[in-house]
């Protein structure tokens, strides 16, 4: 036994000096995951920090002007322009001048006073819906503020039930809150992936490979040595994501780094897992490194990072509960952000163990049918 944990920490040393003697790969596994992660941080978000927009103001009364003036009061709005004809408003969308235009009717203080409804409209560009649609949140929030006040101010419908809205976990609703903790899954799968599927492959092209097999180790032991160095590498990806979130971005860590590291641990088990059935069917690294770019694609897309798994098609949602991603980053959603303990991501952590035991048993199983 003892033999043989030291036939595969000596594997695994070959393997990390065969990734970490070359510069250009030691720039490959640190740099791109942390350049990748301040991307996302930045760019991929939905949250809209300027809404140009027009006003239509037929009524020009000190209720309109006020509900106008909350808007500019805003951060997230700015007004470029003032219509004064039904005509400019498909111009002013067309031509992409403004995102929405504000439409108020000329009774509409006079019919706040009566007590009535007062319409206003909305014209939103709907070319892009994601946006479209965070802007109409943020005017119905400004709307649904004023209503609130006015009534209040004015006595009337009596006493005032007033909703107060509060987000757990984000409570500035960030976009970058829930997408940089879900990179932590995501980067490290990428890499993980890689590097597992290519090892093999690499060993091939370099015609090392049968001499390895010459050699003491047996199977299971060359599948192991090749699997540690890849979730070494994988935890220190995911450190300095982490690192990332948590000194770059400052978004507070509210769980334990022991929780987080033990669903890191079962995901990088499974990733591992998958990266070895790959490269057991790779014959050249081309092949190994097209072959996880065909895996790495269906996995993102079916991890509920960009799309919410409960929107997809029933067929589709069923489908997830094969993908690790998916479980890693609600593990680190939650644990990041909602602090969640082993007992609550019991649903997360059993599935990772499975899908870990079936790829790594499979992989196993090919790689002894490969060999002999």
């Amino acid at each position: 036994m003892l033999e043989a944990i030291r036939r595969i920490l000596g594997l695994t040393w070959k393997e990390l000096l065969a990734v970490l003697k070359d510069p250009r790969g030691r720039i490959t596994l640190l740099i791109p995951p942390v350049f990748q992660c301040l991307i996302y941080g930045y760019v991929a978000t939905y949250d809209l920090n300027d809404v140009p927009y027009a006003v239509l103001d037929r009524d020009r009364s000190a209720a309109s002007r006020d509900l106008v003036a909350r808007l500019d009061g805003s951060r997230a709005f700015h007004r470029l322009a003032d219509l004064y004809r039904t005509e400019d408003l498909k111009t002013a969308i067309d031509e992409r001048r403004v995102l929405l235009v504000i439409g108020i009717d000329s009774d509409f203080e006079r019919k706040l006073l009566l007590g009535q409804p007062a319409d206003v409209q909305v014209i939103a560009d709907g070319r892009n819906s994601n946006t479209a649609g965070t802007a109409l949140g943020y005017v119905g929030a400004v709307v649904t503020a004023f209503n609130a006040d006015w009534r209040a101010a004015h006595g009337q419908g009596g006493s005032q039930v007033r909703v107060a809205l509060r987000a757990w976990y984000n409570p500035n609703l960030e976009t970058r809150w829930h997408m940089i903790p879900s990179l932590i899954g995501t980067l490290t799968l990428l890499q993980t992936l890689l590097l597992t599927a290519m090892s093999v492959a690499r060993e091939r092209e370099e015609g090392t490979f049968d001499q390895l097999l010459v050699t003491p180790f047996r199977p299971v032991e060359i599948m192991a040595g090749k699997a540690l160095p890849s979730v070494l590498i994988g935890f220190v990806q995911a450190t300095n994501i982490l690192l990332v979130a948590q000194l770059w971005f400052q978004i507070p860590f509210a769980g334990s780094f022991l929780t987080l590291y033990t669903g890191l641990s079962l995901f990088l088990l499974a990733a591992v897992g998958i990266g070895l059935l790959v490269s057991s069917i790779a014959a050249t690294m081309q092949q190994a490194m097209l072959y996880s770019f065909l895996v790495m694609m269906p996995f993102a897309l079916l991890s509920g990072l960009a799309t919410p798994l409960s929107s997809m098609p029933k067929a589709l949602e069923d489908l997830t509960r094969v993908n690790p991603l998916r479980y890693a980053i609600d593990i680190a959603e939650r644990v990041y952000l909602e602090g969640a303990g082993l007992d609550l991501l019991l649903p997360d952590l059993w599935p990772l163990a499975l899908i870990a035991i079936v790829t790594l048993s499979t992989a196993s199983w090919l790689f002894r049918h490969r060999v002999t």
